[in-house]
């Protein structure tokens, strides 16, 4: 289960990539900027700007969970079973649906058409979420047959997952990208839902099995917009033998929409973004931290 397929896309990775996110997560990061990858099964969006009130989905849909009123659409998302009738009619998509299924050959076949791209420019595939590990063995089948055709390929992920799961995967993948939202437990169990104890083991057992690794935090208000934490995350990644780089995301508030459209309230939404200055004295203390571990 998949919710899109982003061709060249230079975020996710060296190069110019594909990145395929898949469907569901096991955090609950409140400021999460996919919450359609959240769940595993396909979730209806409603963009309401998008609607032109043409009213092709009332008669189609088997739950009556649609409706005009005085000229305007109303969705009942308690009638809605996600059947996915509805965005066939709707030619403005206003009505989308967020999780389609694919096979594994299917995307593999998505990936390589962009192949002259992934060789001249250093690319490939990451395989996103969502949380891909949830999926291990589509994962795994995605990873292999890029990896059969000479495509490089990576895998963004929490790590919260078993061992196993990983160990599934290291073998047809070749950069391992993971977020460290927080070394202290109590905070990371409060702000993503999960405590950070798996995390911080499967990086440690990533980079002791000499899988090439880029850590990265995305600093959010009030979480670890802090030197304190940032140093803590740091000093931590700098004892990781097979370490790229660690960065840090600046956080922004732009997926508004996105929950509107599935009916969730964004707890984030009234965050501001860490300023310029912040992010480059955050930056700063992380690279300090290198710099001293480096001579030591």
């Amino acid at each position: 289960m998949i919710t899109d397929i982003q061709h060249f896309s230079v975020h996710d990775g060296p190069g110019i990539r594909t990145t395929v996110f898949l469907k569901g997560c096991n955090l609950r990061c409140f400021w999460c900027h996919n919450p359609e990858t959240l769940t595993p099964r396909p979730e209806l969006q409603y963009f309401e700007d998008r609607c032109i009130a043409c009213g092709n989905c009332v008669p189609v849909c088997p739950e009556s969970a649609h409706s005009m009123i005085d000229g305007v659409h109303r969705l009942d998302r308690n009638r809605c079973t996600n059947c996915g009738a509805c965005p066939d009619v709707c030619y403005p998509r206003a009505l989308t649906m967020a999780g389609m299924e694919k096979t594994s050959s299917e995307v593999v076949e998505a990936v390589l058409r962009d192949q002259a791209y992934y060789d001249s420019s250093g690319g490939g595939l990451t395989v996103s979420g969502g949380e891909p590990l949830l999926q291990p063995e589509f994962t795994r089948e995605i990873l292999e047959g890029c990896r059969r055709a000479g495509v490089h390929t990576a895998v963004e992920t929490a790590a919260a997952v078993p061992w196993a799961r990983l160990e599934l995967i290291l073998p047809v993948t070749q950069l391992v990208m993971m977020d460290i939202k927080s070394l202290d437990t109590a905070t990371h169990s409060r702000v993503t839902g999960v405590p950070n104890k798996r995390i911080l083991e499967n990086a440690e057992r990533l980079a002791a099995s000499g899988m090439p690794l880029i850590i990265r935090t995305p600093v959010i208000p009030g979480v670890n917009d802090n030197e304190a934490s940032i140093l803590a995350i740091a000093e931590f990644t700098a004892r990781l033998d097979s370490l790229l780089s660690y960065e840090l995301l600046m956080f922004h508030p732009m997926a508004t929409s996105k929950y509107s459209s599935l009916g969730l309230r964004y707890e984030a939404a009234e965050l501001v973004s860490p300023s310029e200055e912040t992010m480059q004295r955050l930056r700063l203390a992380a690279a300090n931290v290198e710099v001293r571990t480096a001579g030591a």
